[in-house]
């Protein structure tokens, strides 16, 4: 069977956060605004992804990102909420494709959509050569 099996379109899940001062682009950038940055949304949208289908994966597969075309359509600042939305558009036997979404609440900051590739935990690693660290 096919790791993808479980995952049906419109599987959806939402990540809520509240924009910190570590989040904005004047954090990784001097001089820049404070405000929500491009990378931390999209690093949002792609949790969201992954919480939308994680649950329908056989044990030891996740979904990993392999793509994201989007638009960060308005400046979001410190103290703010941002709620990342993700929905299953469509299911390939080795991916999955999520239209993407982030809102503040006054409207609509991004959107757009992302691809994630289903891989098999510890093959992924062996292949890859990650070692645990050693606490």
């Amino acid at each position: 069977m096919k790791p993808s099996a479980s995952v049906t379109i419109g599987m959806a899940a939402a990540v809520s956060i509240v924009v910190t001062p570590d989040m904005t682009v004047g954090h990784f950038v001097p001089g820049m605004p404070q405000v929500y940055a491009t990378p931390m949304m999209i690093l949002h949208m792609e949790m969201a992804a992954g919480l939308a289908v994680a649950a329908a994966l056989p044990p030891g597969y996740v979904s990993v990102g392999m793509s994201v075309d989007i638009r960060h359509l308005a400046a979001t600042p410190i103290g703010s909420r941002v709620r990342a939305l993700a929905r299953v558009k469509s299911v390939d036997a080795k991916s999955l494709l999520f239209e993407i979404e982030a809102w503040n609440d006054l409207g609509r900051i991004g959107a757009g959509t992302h691809r994630r590739g289903i891989v098999n935990v510890p093959e992924f690693e062996k292949r890859f050569g990650v070692h645990k660290a050693v606490a």
